[in-house]
């Protein structure tokens, strides 16, 4: 695609900047920074990485002007500046700008800070004791640290919700010159822009639903966005010649009705307040979906729970009322969903967020016209890492958060590697190896490459995982790699190449269950594949993911499902963004949940089973028993063959291996060779 066709990749004016081009990073938590919340190498060089990419416009996320105790990016102190200031140059020379979004969090900070300092002190204290043989103070002092822990934690709570209404003016006021003191140093530091982050605090005060104030600072909507005005005043004020870009949350409307969201606006509201921020000076809006509600999957939703860009028509609408650039983001996942945004006229800016954790490299792929890799919304590597207080990255990302140390290398000569099995390791593998500029052979004995991805996709809201296949699918041919599917290789095949990589997968354990060898036993991954069709009422054995998942696709089908699992709890391993889902799924079908409970024998009338802490028997009937209890590698037979073998994916380790690490292990097989 050349420059001229893509609307993403022509510049655009906003404020004082001249961006290069339509495509965004928005804010996104990391998690890579510094302890002290300075910008260390782990955070340089993926932000480096998005600009080397192509990417015109990359916002920081979350960096607090105060000392919080919250891991994230901070700049209240200049001490911190010159982290700050070598990521700008960096980026600058790549002609990318760099914005730091700036917000406070929904409590009082300084508060929460002082209890878990005096928790902290007092822990030192009770370890100094115990070194002194003085058991007595350190039982003391231990519990009065856990005391004062738990009086930090209720004051949290208590704030996150209260806090909007309770906070006094002189807080208020401390916070918004705080904030005119962090876009100073980021001013220093050679930052371009400033994102007002209107969720948070923010956020808290322009809902109705969470401020309850009397003052000037509650009840109408001039009173409740009198403080967001304030701050961007003072923001202007301090930097008056940056740029201020507004994130502005909009609260919408999921499908049973109820709002999502309880911080921010309104639509209605939200687009009378950009009017408003227009006037204040705000030089582009990025209209988003606003947060409070307890789940990141609401802000940031996984496959197939909401619209592509559920948000667009608010900001459409908000773009017919201003004359400043307007930002899109949620859900935007392909170039071609982006230029036909930037065509309606619907927005003038687009935010990629996890798109550019999958691939960092969209803005020079869509003028090169090279197949570009496609988030999945699956929330696995990103949202969940940051629930879980891990560093962000992508299952199809083998190099997100270590862009640093991992890339793939030049090859060495002139190299003939044959890939066995066309899953998503070996796809992976093949790719890298092509990539070093090595000849590539794929072998599947299936007819279609994707391995368990095929079978992943059945499920409900599932189907956007195959865009993990659709991108081998056109980048290996562009690649020149060689796919031979439907076939299994010879040894003599395999000797004529120089490395082989065996990457054949798992398969579906049956238990050694009396009864499991009956005929009304079926395997997950048979139903799945469409191999086997049930009816009736089903009990799936496992309530891991293959099981919970399975356990929906059957309730869609109209069978009646009950759930066997040893652990304590059903789907452990499932997104938290996904999980509320599953949940409000299984209780409206009625999902008979048996955990701790395990299997002991099969037959016609159902099941046997025991409760595995009371050990009380109990009887489940069924008409099928679905077996999900896990998968075991296929071996792959090195005899008979000449030259060095490699292993990647399920068949590569005693576990087998989820996608994200089937992913690593295929690109660092071939990056190996």
């Amino acid at each position: 695609m050349s420059e001229k066709k893509s609307l993403l990749l022509q510049p655009l004016q906003v404020g004082p900047l001249t961006l290069k081009n339509r495509i965004m990073f928005p804010p996104l938590t990391t998690g890579y920074e510094e302890r002290d919340g300075s910008i260390g190498d782990q955070s340089f060089y993926f932000y480096e990485r998005l600009a080397k990419g192509g990417t015109s416009y990359i916002v920081i996320g979350d960096v607090t002007p105060v000392n919080t105790a919250s891991p994230t990016p901070k700049l209240c102190d200049d001490n911190q500046i010159p982290s700050f200031q070598k990521l700008a140059d960096a980026l600058h020379a790549y002609d990318c700008k760099l914005a730091l979004q700036l917000f406070h969090p929904e409590y009082d900070v300084p508060g929460v800070g002082r209890l878990i300092m005096g928790s902290m002190a007092a822990a030192k204290e009770a370890e100094a004791a115990k070194a002194a043989g003085n058991m007595e103070l350190f039982e003391q002092k231990m519990a009065e640290s856990n005391d004062v822990r738990g009086q930090a934690y209720a004051k949290l709570r208590h704030d996150m919700l209260y806090f909007a209404t309770e906070a006094t003016t002189e807080q208020l006021t401390e916070i918004k010159n705080a904030i005119a003191a962090c876009a100073v140093r980021a001013k220093k530091a050679g930052v371009d822009a400033i994102e007002v982050h209107g969720d948070r605090l923010l956020g808290s005060l322009c809902s109705t639903d969470i401020n309850h104030r009397e003052d000037a600072y509650g009840g109408s909507l001039e009173n409740r966005v009198r403080y967001a005005l304030e701050v961007v005043a003072a923001i202007r004020e301090a930097v008056p010649e940056m740029m201020i870009e507004y994130k502005l949350p909009v609260i919408t409307v999921n499908e049973d009705g109820s709002q999502r969201g309880k911080g921010g606006l309104v639509p209605e509201e939200a687009k009378q307040f950009a009017v408003m921020l227009e006037k204040a000076g705000v030089d582009m809006l990025q209209v988003a979906q606003a947060n409070h509600t307890g789940n990141m999957g609401d802000t940031i939703p996984p496959m197939g729970t909401v619209p592509y860009n559920w948000v667009l028509p608010v900001a459409a609408e908000i773009k017919q009322l201003v004359s400043i650039p307007i930002a899109t983001v949620g859900r935007v996942v392909t170039v071609e969903a982006g230029e036909q945004i930037l065509a309606d006229g619907s927005a003038d800016m687009i935010g990629y967020g996890r798109s550019l954790l999958t691939d960092p490299d969209i803005a020079l792929k869509a003028e090169s016209g090279e197949p570009i890799r496609t988030c999945l919304n699956c929330n696995k590597g990103c949202v969940d890492a940051i629930q879980n207080r891990q560093y962000l990255s992508c299952v199809l990302n083998a190099e997100n958060g270590n862009e640093a140390t991992v890339s793939i290398l030049p090859g060495s000569g002139k190299k003939q590697i044959a890939v066995v099995g066309a899953g998503i390791a070996g796809l992976e593998a093949a790719r890298v190896a092509a990539k070093r500029g090595y000849t590539v052979t794929v072998y599947d004995k299936a007819e279609k490459m994707g391995g368990q991805i095929l079978i992943a996709a059945v499920p409900p809201r599932k189907a956007e995982i195959l865009r993990a296949v659709e991108y081998y699918e056109k980048i290996l041919p562009a690649l020149g790699v060689t796919l031979k599917l439907g076939k299994e290789p010879s040894k003599e095949e395999l000797n004529k190449a120089d490395t082989v990589i065996a990457a054949v997968g798992a398969y579906n354990v049956i238990p050694p269950v009396p009864g499991a060898e009956a005929a009304n036993v079926v395997s997950a991954w048979d139903i799945l594949a469409g191999k086997t069709k049930v009816s009736g009422r089903c009990a799936v054995i496992g309530g891991g993911l293959v099981g919970t998942e399975t356990a929906e696709y059957l309730l869609e089908q109209g069978c009646s499902v009950s759930i066997v699992e040893m652990l304590d709890k059903i789907a452990a391993g499932e997104s938290s963004t996904i999980l509320p889902i599953i949940e409000k799924d299984f209780k409206e079908h009625g999902v008979a949940k048996y955990t701790n409970t395990k299997v002991t024998a099969i037959t016609p009338e159902g099941i046997q089973a025991v409760h595995t802490q009371t050990e009380e028997e109990l009887t489940i009937p069924c008409d099928y028993v679905v077996m999900t209890v896990g998968s075991r590698k296929i071996p792959f037979s090195t005899e008979g063959i000449t030259v060095p073998v490699l292993f990647a994916g399920d068949c590569s380790g005693e576990k087998t291996a989820g996608i994200a690490e089937a992913v690593r292990s295929g690109y660092h097989a071939a990056n190996e060779i």
